[in-house]
């Protein structure tokens, strides 16, 4: 089988992530892996996202082991403490109340799994510094639902809390494009 026979398998359910595959022109299966994504005791934010991208990937190989698997994870992060998921909109508050006025960190892991059965891992990281949030700016982000099922609470609706941004844009949305288009590239994705 050539390269060009195999097919991109994306191991997620996001929809900005499926959006952000588009972006490079490629029709991805979209073969959505459940795994736990609990922090082990200590484990600091890289190896985090490092390991979750690489179960996911490999989970995702057990059904398209032909295939090349691309898998993420992304996360918000505040000094070392990671800011997961909020259930509910108190938690989402909470979050944007300990984002306001601070520089955080949205972290990506990605796996890259070849049909070989390599896995190339990469951790991106992006600085977002936010402006102080007033109690009615959250109330008024948290009625727009862009909170849900997102870490840190936020996803593109929060572009206007942003005072600055160093690294990559699409990142933050859950995908860097520039570094795995490298990683696809580099690892006979395109080739003929």
């Amino acid at each position: 089988m050539t390269a060009q026979a195999h097919k991109l398998v994306l191991a997620s359910q996001s929809p900005a992530r499926q959006e952000l595959v588009e972006r490079l022109r490629i029709d991805a299966i979209i073969a959505p892996q459940d795994i736990d994504e609990t922090p082990y005791p200590k484990e600091l934010p890289r190896p985090h996202v490092a390991r979750l991208a690489e179960e996911k990937a490999e989970s995702g190989a057990k059904n398209y082991s032909d295939h090349y698997i691309l898998a993420a994870d992304t996360i918000v992060v505040v000094g070392r403490r990671i800011l997961g998921k909020a259930t509910d909109e108190n938690g989402a508050r909470a979050h944007l109340n300990i984002l306001s006025g601070t520089r955080h960190q949205v972290i990506t892991g990605i796996c890259l799994r070849t049909p070989s059965g390599k896995n190339v891992i990469k951790v991106v990281c992006t600085k977002i510094q936010f402006k102080r949030l007033t109690k009615s700016e959250i109330d008024k982000f948290i009625t727009t639902g862009d909170w849900q099922g997102k870490s840190g609470s936020y996803g593109m609706f929060a572009a206007p809390f942003v005072k600055s941004i160093h690294g990559s844009p699409s990142n933050v949305l859950g995908l860097p494009l520039y570094e795995v288009n490298n990683m696809l590239t580099s690892h006979g994705f395109y080739s003929k």
